[in-house]
């Protein structure tokens, strides 16, 4: 029976209009329908785990949720001193303005600062922190206001709002950038590899498509799985990677075999072998990096479900691109210029080994264990600096500095210690004993050294909830700020709180969040892994019938993952490679990079290695000992492995440019585990197993039962 990659490759091909007609209208849907439904954000509570997320469920049952907060802050212009009068005067403007805002439910007098170098205005948002970045612009129109009209100070709003809102738009410009430097790098080396401008425009067309399709789909989703704003960034990331790397594996195949038929297939039979080889690896590739990605639904986070959408969406959307319109696009630009196509294909003649790949094959023929030997040794060096990485969510101190919300933010944090990070106990229960343990709680925090006042404590209208703030003059990333937590968690509230019958508490607050949320990652990673490394040896067992390639796919893509995380945290953690990468080190990984890449590497790395054993399986199915089928299919695949890996390599190469740490993280490693899959793993590690194993690779069947369909009979 036909395979149905095949069977909807032929169908596309002897009906190309309608399929390129169908693809267009299908992208245009999708896009409709998602700007009609509109995208579904997270809201707050999608955000809440650990202890701080249960002490933000009680703070809200309460109606005592944490509010937004803006600063806005009056210093002096260039250093001079502070003319008090002028400050007091803008301090005062900014309280009448920002009181007429209807999404403003409190303004607070003006703070001085202890030095007496600025003047602060505190402005509480009577909305979700979630939805503060949405209504920030109003407030900075009003602080724009107030510095012109008093020239004399300098006046600055800064907060979690403004700073969302700035991160956000330094983001989509990083992204514009990034494309401006992916697609015309991408689109030369398709032409280098091509020699044909409308060859390499497919790739680029169709990856563009398989965008815009998954973005208006990612819409309609987010009606499930709500969208916590990163969703788009994975569709652009790994959408312009896989996109044209499908769409590669086919169109070289769709040459190699055109050649190899001399003119006398028509486009349609040749379409057939090459849906029915690389069109088969190309499916199955796909479907192995949406199932590892769906791996990510298991951590139970917003974040890393937004990342799972995003990158399931756009792979399949992309196979289907390859599977449907890119086979009636080859069909129909062979039927515009048929003549000339078919002398530029026969002047293409079956690729031969280059130098470097001959003397690759000579060197792991004659000492294939040495080979594995070194190059595992040499991924395992690679991999060894994850021993030390240190994970931590990114605070607002890792944002760009050349940001003016940042810069007010430095400022507002030199002049005012206390506004760096707060620290926020919950507790529900009601009485003069949870009054009393308030107040011995408020008096051994403030005792703390690492806790400063002032302390506010409020309480719901039905006094059952309570909500103590505590002031932390350090960073939520600094070690006195993380113990500061452990202390009130671990010593303060137990000595007082524990001791009242019936009171339900928990601590939240910016430190709770940083040092919580990696927590949450850490308890859920044996679940993500475990399922990921079953996924793996199920899928690939199952798409090559031997559990020894199973066993196989699962250590190698653990290598590979492995030494490229093992390369980001030597080059991210030390400070040697700040200034060739422009970035200031934080002396740690982002908590969510790590998980994400791991999963994301594991499919990535499908790619590579289901294409080269695909084709080695081909011989082996046609007779050819493995031993052989090992270096046919090297010499058959390398030219398209290293032309893939040059394109995705650049997609996420220039995501390093970007500004944000995490997105620079990413980037980097994408770009490095590209690398190491393509020349180290797929081209040194796995052949000299192969090569080791012999006839043992394909157990616990001793040849392929499956064939590869026989080349169709009827020529153009």
């Amino acid at each position: 029976m036909t395979n149905p990659s095949v069977r909807i490759a032929r169908w596309s091909a002897h009906h190309p209009c309608r399929a390129i007609g169908g693809w267009l209208v299908l992208v245009a849907v999708c896009l409709g329908v998602g700007i009609m439904v509109g995208n579904n954000s997270a809201v707050t509570a999608d955000y809440r785990v650990g202890e701080a997320g249960r002490a933000e469920t009680l703070a809200a049952e309460g109606g005592l949720q944490r509010r937004p907060v803006e600063h806005v802050l009056i210093t002096a212009p260039n250093g001079a001193e502070l003319d008090h009068d002028a400050a007091e005067a803008a301090a005062r403007d900014v309280l009448v303005r920002m009181s007429k805002l209807l999404v403003v439910s409190d303004v607070s007098e003006p703070i001085p600062a202890q030095d007496g170098s600025a003047l602060r205005v505190d402005v509480t948002l009577d909305i979700e922190e979630r939805e503060a970045a949405e209504v920030v612009d109003d407030l900075l129109a009003e602080t724009d206001a107030v510095q012109d009209a008093h020239s004399g100070v300098v006046v600055a709003e800064t907060g979690s709002a403004s700073i969302g809102r700035a991160v956000e738009q330094q983001r989509g410009q990083d992204i514009t950038r990034a494309e401006l430097i992916t697609l015309p790098i991408t689109l030369v080396a398709l032409l280098l590899i091509f020699r044909s401008l409308t060859l390499a425009l497919v790739p680029v067309l169709l990856a563009l498509s398989s965008i815009a399709a998954s973005v208006g789909l990612s819409m309609v989703v987010s009606h499930v799985f709500p969208d916590a704003g990163v969703g788009m960034n994975v569709i652009i990331l790994i959408g312009m990677a896989v996109g044209v790397d499908y769409t590669l594996f086919y169109l070289k195949r769709e040459r190699e075999e055109r050649a190899r038929a001399g003119g006398n297939l028509s486009p349609t039979a040749v379409v057939d072998l090459a849906a029915a080889t690389s069109g088969r690896a190309v499916v199955m590739s796909g479907i192995a990096v949406a199932v590892s990605s769906a791996t990510l639904y298991l951590v139970d986070d917003v974040i890393f479900s937004s990342l799972a959408t995003g990158a399931i969406l756009v792979t399949l959307v992309a196979v289907a691109s390859s599977m449907t319109v890119l086979p009636a696009t080859l069909a129909k630009l062979a039927a515009v210029a048929e003549h000339r196509a078919a002398r530029r294909y026969q002047q293409v003649r079956t690729p031969k080994d280059s130098r470097i790949t001959a003397a690759l094959m000579r060197g792991i023929g004659r000492r294939p264990g040495l080979t594995l030997v070194v190059s595992t040794l040499a991924l395992l060096a690679l991999s060894a600096p994850i021993l030390g990485m240190k994970i931590t969510d990114m605070g607002p101190e890792t944002h760009p500095r050349d940001l003016p919300v940042m810069q007010a933010f430095d400022r507002l944090t030199s002049a005012y210690p206390e506004v760096k990070a707060i620290h926020q106990v919950v507790v529900r229960g009601d009485g003069p004993a949870v009054t009393k343990a308030l107040g011995d709680l408020e008096n051994l925090a403030l005792d703390d050294p690492a806790i400063s006042g002032p302390a506010t404590l409020r309480t719901s209208a039905d006094g059952r909830a309570h909500v103590l703030d505590l002031a932390v003059p350090h960073f939520v990333s600094e070690q006195g700020a993380q113990d500061s937590l452990q202390r009130l968690r671990d010593q303060y509230l137990p000595a007082t709180l524990s001791t009242v019958d019936g009171v339900e508490y928990a601590v939240s607050g910016d430190i709770a969040r940083h040092v919580d949320y990696p927590r949450h990652q850490q308890q859920r990673l044996p679940w993500v892994v475990g399922a990921l490394l079953f996924v793996t040896l199920l899928f690939t067992a199952s798409a090559f019938r031997s559990v020894v390639l199973g066993v196989i796919g699962v250590v190698l893509n653990l290598l590979s993952a492995a030494a490229a995380i093992g390369v980001l945290t030597w080059v991210f953690q030390g400070q040697w490679a700040e200034g060739v990468l422009d970035f200031t080190s934080t002396g740690s990984i982002g908590s969510r990079v790590p998980l994400f890449l791991f999963v994301i590497l594991f499919g990535l790395s499908m790619d590579y290695q289901f294409f080269l054993i695909s084709r080695i399986r081909e011989a082996v199915v046609n007779g050819v000992p493995t031993r052989q089928a090992v270096f046919d299919g090297m010499r058959q695949s390398a030219s398209v492995i290293t032309s893939a890996a040059i394109v995705m390599v650049t997609v996420f190469a220039a995501f390093v440019v970007v500004h944000l740490i995490e997105m620079k993280q990413t980037g980097f490693s994408l770009a490095v585990a590209v690398l190491i899959d393509a020349f180290v793993v797929r081209t040194l590690v796995l052949p000299s197993l192969m090569l080791l194993l012999g006839e043992r690779v394909w157990w616990p069947t001793r040849v392929p039962s499956t064939r590869v369909p026989a080349p169709p009979s009827f020529v153009g």
